[in-house]
């Protein structure tokens, strides 16, 4: 049997070599109807033997995706077919297919693009719809392969009502509003922010040095008014103070540093600086202060208690080596010019900071002088940097060795004494020192003060050195301490905010 186009005008028919399909009309109602009406034949009704042919389609042939634009027939001449007009060759219809699918692949990259991800994540989610997937079919040039097709619209279409039902974008939109949130909470948790300390003591102390969150908080809290001033639209205040504490306790390298907080290094270097003379001029007078002699007569250890019950400090000095000579102005850099000959000729090193420190009989850190060149005496240090004005008559100041300071001391109207290293050792000070100073009681006492360095330089590495020459001049021009001399007086002070590192119970 010959079929004929039932479209008015179109003059097809199914003969050898044209190339062209044809379509019975479906069996769902729905798409029945729509065919008919695109058709447009006023109170026709097709029959068995009606037939579509495939260039009323924009693909060239007819899809049975719901979702495609050749559904149903959309093609049609605005004006009658002449008689006298030539069927076009094959050549010439299967260029026209070919611009007519790239068309159809267009519109359904567009009308996909935004489902199709979708329904991929629909599909992982329940495995038993996977076979619901949208069946796109050929139809072949022969009346065979087009009753084929005919017979398979129905399954085609049941499989369509399926995949209508089993798509619910609300719960899909639920789904991916979860996933997002929690993708959200876990780059949260990666970045170097509160959340990522929060609630994990040794992340706390890892970092910062500090023993849990609850004081690192504090500081935050102490520290946030003084830094209104500082413009930094990259860090929060939290990440200005979490960067400033990494760089003193893993001394790590400001390169290091901007590439942990996605910033320039010029940012990193001001952000220290800014955050050292804070934290010197707010943290340091709060933790690192002289205690009364009350206070320390109320906690003195028993170590102490019936031998000193009258000491007020135990001290040492402690040397970090930098990287070039200090440079603090012209007159003193000749000065440091003319030591460092004089220590050379003498075999001794002054590439190295020298600091007194003085640490109360309780553990904490109660005195902290400016660095000064280390081929400087133990003497000059100690009555050059205020130690001597904190004295009062009557104190005892303990020592493990000889620091040549007893005379200094006697003058304050206290007393120098040398604690024992050894049990059985000689005892040396200024006077004749009681033979209870050779005491095993005694014997940790040269040990207090070396355990609370060690402490602080353990827990804060960038002390340890070498110190980079740009914290080795003067932060300020009113003041003649240096920035690494502040970072020196913020370690002890963060030390101080941590259980006693060396009790003498």
């Amino acid at each position: 049997m010959v079929h004929t186009c039932v479209v008015t005008g179109c003059r097809n028919r199914r003969t050898p070599g044209t190339g062209l399909s044809f379509y019975r009309f479906p069996r769902d109602p729905d798409r029945k109807q729509r065919w008919i009406e695109a058709v447009n034949r006023e109170g026709w009704i097709p029959n068995d033997g009606s037939r579509l042919c495939s260039i009323h389609f924009i693909s060239g042939k007819q899809v049975k995706n719901p979702r495609s634009p050749d559904y149903a027939p959309s093609v049609f001449t605005t004006a009658p077919l002449s008689p006298e007009m030539k069927e076009p060759g094959a050549l010439e219809i299967l260029d026209k297919q070919e611009d007519r699918v790239e068309a159809a692949n267009a519109l359904l990259f567009l009308q996909g693009q935004g489902s199709s991800a979708v329904v991929e994540r629909l599909q992982e989610e329940r495995p038993e719809e996977r076979e619901q997937e949208a069946i796109v079919e050929e139809s072949g040039s022969s009346s065979l392969s087009t009753d084929n097709e005919d017979d398979d619209e129905s399954v085609s279409d049941s499989k369509k009502g399926k995949f209508d039902a089993a798509v619910n974008f609300e719960d899909i939109l639920k789904a991916l509003k979860k996933e997002n949130q929690a993708l959200r909470e876990s780059v949260e948790k990666m970045s170097l922010s509160e959340n990522f300390l929060r609630n994990d003591a040794e992340k706390v102390k890892f970092y910062t040095g500090l023993p849990n969150y609850f004081v690192l908080e504090t500081v935050m809290w102490l520290l946030a008014p003084h830094m209104d001033g500082m413009k930094n639209v990259r860090l929060s205040k939290f990440q200005q103070l979490l960067l400033t504490l990494m760089r003193l306790r893993l001394d790590l390298r400001n390169q290091d540093l901007a590439y942990r907080f996605g910033v320039k290094v010029g940012i990193v270097t001001r952000t220290v600086h800014q955050m050292v003379n804070i934290m010197s001029s707010t943290l340091v007078p709060t933790a690192v202060f002289w205690p009364s002699r009350a206070e320390l007569r109320k906690n003195l250890p028993a170590a102490l208690r019936t031998s000193h019950p009258d000491c007020a400090v135990i001290i040492d000095c402690f040397t970090v080596p930098f990287e070039e000579p200090v440079s603090r102005g012209n007159q003193q850099h000749q000065q440091q010019k003319r030591a460092a000959a004089t220590s050379q000729a003498a075999g001794t090193s002054h590439n190295v900071l020298k600091y007194l420190i003085g640490v109360a009989p309780q553990g904490v850190v109660t005195f902290v002088s400016r660095g000064v060149l280390g081929n400087v005496s133990d003497k000059t240090l100690a009555e050059g940097c205020g130690f001597l004005c904190k004295l009062l008559p009557g104190d005892i100041v303990l020592a493990s060795r000889n620091l040549d300071i007893a005379d200094s001391v006697a003058a304050r109207g206290a007393l120098f004494k040398i604690a024992c290293s050894y049990q059985g050792e000689t005892c040396g000070s200024s006077e004749a020192s009681p033979p209870a100073d050779s005491s095993s009681e005694l014997q940790s006492v040269p040990r207090h003060v070396e355990r609370v360095i060690s402490m602080v330089k353990r827990r804060y590495a960038m002390l340890t050195g070498p110190v980079e020459s740009p914290f080795t001049t003067a932060s300020e021009r009113t003041s003649n301490l240096s920035t690494f001399d502040k970072i020196v007086q913020v370690a002890c002070a963060l030390n101080n905010l941590c259980i006693s590192a060396a009790p003498l119970e």
